[in-house]
């Protein structure tokens, strides 16, 4: 069972010296202690697809972007076997003004009743307006 959901904009600070915060280092540290998250499917191509921007932007390189994906790839994760609920994110969007992606953690915290990890200031507002509460390690 996950202890949390954990959302993109964490794992992504771990990349990039100037993203990286005294919350993102908290959470990657209860992953290292054993803890385990929760990621909807979505987790992995949105981590994919950031980790090939910051390569073509010149903020990585082939090599630590290859080191990226397999450090973030081997992270003790249990991605969400349950089908996309279109009609739960649809709502979840439209009341906390979110997107698509930012509503399927909204809505894996939700179902799993475990708190969430995120540094998305929006995603944050939009957690405590529902009663899904914030992970604090």
């Amino acid at each position: 069972m996950a202890d949390f959901v954990l959302d993109a904009s964490v794992a992504l600070a771990w990349l990039f010296e100037d993203e990286i915060d005294t919350y993102a280092e908290e959470v990657e540290r209860c992953l290292r202690e054993g803890r385990f998250a929760a990621v909807p499917t979505l987790w992995h191509y949105e981590i994919v697809n950031a980790i090939l921007s910051a390569e073509r932007r010149r903020r990585l390189t082939s090599e630590q972007a290859d080191l990226a994906c397999a450090a973030l790839g081997a992270l003790p994760l249990e991605i969400d076997p349950h089908p996309l609920n279109g009609a739960a994110l649809l709502a979840l969007g439209r009341r906390a003004q979110l997107s698509a992606y930012d509503a399927a953690y909204l809505e894996l915290s939700q179902r799993l009743c475990v708190p969430l990890a995120t540094r998305d200031r929006r995603l944050s507002t939009a957690a405590e307006a529902v009663a899904v509460p914030l992970f604090r390690p």
